[in-house]
């Protein structure tokens, strides 16, 4: 039985799965059946750090369109999200300087822009669970099955 606010169980689950589909390329599938492929960079399949600036750019967008949108509609919604790929001598391979930025049209609504970056404050500093799995540096942990 789940407890609320435990963490655990069916109401906080969030899971894919992925499947090698040949060398270098994979198919993730949600529990809604919506697949996308994955790639190593020598296709047009997105690699797995172009998807990590899609689900910052994605989750920090889908947590503050509907803060702002109770003041004005967007006419023009587009996020550019980049990074530099290092290879940081204590810390191995990893993306610094992340930056997202917004290119919006609220008619002229300066109270819509600022409901967007009291919004995108908010989504860095405790809504948006994908920046903020980043920001933490949330702990990996593998398990390995065989199938013989």
């Amino acid at each position: 039985m789940n407890t609320p606010g435990a963490g655990v169980g069916a109401e906080t689950e969030r899971a894919i799965d992925l499947v090698r589909t040949g060398p270098s390329r994979y198919t993730a599938r949600n529990a809604r059946g919506t697949s996308l492929t994955i790639g190593d960079g020598s296709s047009d399949d997105f690699t797995p750090v172009e998807l990590l600036l899609v689900a910052l750019a994605g989750c920090t967008s889908i947590t503050v369109d509907p803060l702002v949108s109770r003041r004005a509609e967007a006419t023009s919604f587009k996020v550019h999200a980049r990074a530099d790929k290092v290879r940081d001598p204590d810390l191995g391979s990893v993306l610094k300087d992340i930056l997202l930025t917004f290119n919006v049209d609220y008619g002229g609504s300066e109270e819509a822009l600022t409901a967007l970056a009291d919004g995108l404050k908010a989504a860095e500093d405790r809504l948006c669970t994908v920046s903020r799995t980043v920001a933490v540096g949330t702990q990996t942990e593998w398990e390995i099955n065989t199938s013989s």
